[in-house]
């Protein structure tokens, strides 16, 4: 996927404002970051640089949309700046908006109160980077829902790759510091009083370390740090 030019996206965001009626119970959000160079993976680019940083949120992007395309839930994908209306999110597959928020925290918590207001009754979210998630995964946790109120995934950097919820609990987005190694464990301390889930462990892409042995990234490196190079 290329860099959209600002003509992709002139008029596109009012698109952020359609009502769609549910054809489902379940809803699935994907937040996503607008893929632009040095604004992404930028933990990342510090060791591979910020085109290699680009090319590899890019395959992550479309290895997210292969894992959910064909899930049998209402997506929405939800943009960080501006929603793009040609492009790897097929608009017959995937509605699109944009979140809303003064920090990941409340952008998620309002994408949550919009898909219940819309009279969803399982919630799921996640993001749009992670290569060690798969289409078996997001199953398990909409089938956790039909017996728990909430299904977390935990990362191995401390924080979660997934949440889902029954109903809307805005604690879980309140006073954390995110992006750290105790978002987990925080928000574990909100549901101690709830009834969860908790799926297998899961690795996130920060870091050149994350994925140095991962031979699906190896393409994506300059000659320094492939492995595989000769």
């Amino acid at each position: 996927m290329g860099l959209l030019s600002s003509k992709d996206t002139e008029g596109d965001n009012e698109m952020a404002f359609d009502f769609h009626f549910p054809t489902s119970k379940k809803a699935l959000i994907i937040f996503t970051r607008n893929p632009e160079l040095g604004k992404v993976k930028t933990r990342l680019a510090k060791s591979v640089g910020d085109e290699s940083a680009l090319k590899i949120y890019t395959f992550l992007l479309k290895h997210t949309v292969e894992i959910t395309e064909n899930l049998n839930v209402d997506k929405y994908v939800f943009y960080s700046e501006n929603i793009h209306k040609n492009d790897i999110w097929n608009s017959d597959l995937f509605r699109k908006k944009l979140q809303n928020g003064n920090d990941l925290g409340e952008r998620m918590q309002n994408a949550f109160s919009e898909i219940f207001g819309m009279g969803y009754e399982k919630a799921i979210i996640i993001g749009s980077d992670m290569f060690d998630l798969s289409k078996k995964d997001l199953e398990a946790a909409y089938d956790a829902l039909q017996t728990t109120q909430f299904v977390i995934g935990p990362a191995t950097d401390g924080g979660y790759y997934l949440l889902g919820m029954k109903e809307l609990n805005a604690e879980v987005f309140k006073n954390k510091n995110w992006g750290t190694s105790t978002v987990l464990e925080e928000t574990l301390a909100n549901l101690k009083e709830k009834k969860y889930v908790l799926l297998e462990e899961r690795n996130d892409v920060d870091y050149f370390e994350d994925i140095k042995e991962i031979d699906a990234f190896q393409q994506f490196l300059p000659p320094y740090l492939d492995k595989n190079f000769l």
